[in-house]
């Protein structure tokens, strides 16, 4: 049944977001997010815990807003292929630079969370990275409706 469900989320994905640039920044966040939430998987209480499930739901939430862009990238500016499409003032390449940092500083997130499992980093690089990740989905969704 999993995989009727996976093949049509995959079809959903495929007719909104393209199969081009805009789904490989979705899907990037994508597995960023995931990578993120299992980091927190060792961690079941305590005052890391505490910390980290607030921060883990506030990326989870813009999970939607990233979405919205690439799919509204995609409508205005299909892509099926690996180059950016063209943009008045490549403002779409922007937006696109600014996905990808996104899903850049989650991953780095994520890596601030294993270090600070293993008391080897702050907990404030984990908070830093994660407020990074949110400026950069801010900038492009302004960038986008601009």
């Amino acid at each position: 049944m999993a995989f009727f469900a996976a093949a049509r989320q995959g079809r959903r994905d495929d007719a909104e977001l393209g199969q081009g640039v805009w789904r490989r920044a979705h899907d990037r966040f994508v597995r960023g997010l995931d990578r993120f939430h299992q980091m927190l998987e060792g961690v079941n209480d305590g005052p890391l815990y505490d910390n980290l499930v607030p921060l883990a739901n506030s990326l989870a939430e813009l999970l939607p807003r990233v979405r919205s862009v690439c799919a509204g990238a995609q409508a205005i500016a299909p892509s099926s292929g690996s180059d950016i499409p063209a943009s008045e003032g490549a403002y779409l390449n922007e937006v696109h630079r600014e996905l990808s940092r996104a899903g850049n500083a989650l991953a780095a997130a994520a890596e601030a969370v294993a270090m600070a499992r293993l008391a080897a980093g702050p907990f404030a690089a984990v908070e830093r990275r994660s407020h990074i990740v949110l400026a950069h989905v801010a900038e492009a969704e302004r960038l986008l409706h601009t």
